[in-house]
């Protein structure tokens, strides 16, 4: 990929595509709760462009060499909060069985973790699995919204990402510790 420098406000793109991830959280919740027992097209359409969002912000901050502390941060606490937000009311309406809300005791132990090893000079970097899971998440929990209520086949698809999931959070930890015990 060729890497290429943009000035002025063009630079801002990336983390006003991850400040409108953080806008649609509350579009997608209101459109879900007007279709709850599914499909919900248009909170799966909203869902499925917070996660291209995502992909897009990423590769052109990338590109334009415009990474920033900001979207480091902002961009996967974007991710967490709009799939924990979909995972929670998908609970709630009976769409997800109340284990699905492992993602949100995930996310919590791995916020608390980042604000524990980077105090300690340690840097998350995503990674591979991470983005996967990620990326399988949004796909599993898109295919919920808008299939109907008792659909076996999206469920499973989450299922499995969501173990994606928690395997790279027990990666990015096992990382941790083992920086802190080599340092």
């Amino acid at each position: 990929m060729e890497t290429r420098t943009v000035s002025g406000p063009v630079r801002q793109i990336p983390n006003v595509l991850t400040l409108l991830r953080f806008a649609a959280i509350p579009l997608f919740a209101w459109l879900l709760f007007q279709d709850r027992t599914g499909p919900s097209w248009p909170a799966g359409i909203v869902f499925g462009l917070a996660a291209l969002t995502d992909q897009l912000d990423g590769y052109l901050a990338r590109r334009w060499r415009v990474e920033s502390q900001f979207g480091k941060v902002a961009d996967p606490l974007a991710d967490r909060l709009m799939i924990d937000t979909a995972v929670a009311l998908l609970v709630v309406f009976d769409r997800l069985p109340w284990v699905a809300l492992v993602i949100l005791l995930r996310d919590l132990i791995l916020l608390g973790g980042t604000r524990l090893f980077v105090a300690r000079d340690y840097e998350f970097k995503v990674s591979r699995l991470g983005k996967i899971a990620t990326w399988g998440l949004y796909a599993s929990i898109g295919c919920v919204l808008v299939t109907s209520e008792g659909t076996v086949w999206p469920v499973v698809c989450f299922w499995i990402n969501l173990a994606l999931a928690v395997a790279a959070a027990g990666q990015y930890l096992l990382g941790a510790r083992l920086q802190r015990t080599s340092l």
